[in-house]
């Protein structure tokens, strides 16, 4: 998850707080879109995530 907070820092001219917020709020609506998909966006999204830093 590092890599894609590290882009949208970089590409979308985010900060750090902003970026993390934007990728719980992506990773949120695609387990409430998709709920089978949960357990797997929960381990995309929690790999390198800030409490693996």
């Amino acid at each position: 998850m590092n890599e894609l907070i590290e882009r949208l820092v970089k590409e979308a001219n985010l900060n750090t707080e902003q970026a993390h917020k934007a990728v719980e709020t992506i990773a949120n609506f695609v387990k409430e879109k998709f709920p089978m998909l949960g357990g797997a966006v929960d381990q995309v999204f929690s790999a390198g995530s800030k409490s693996d830093d």
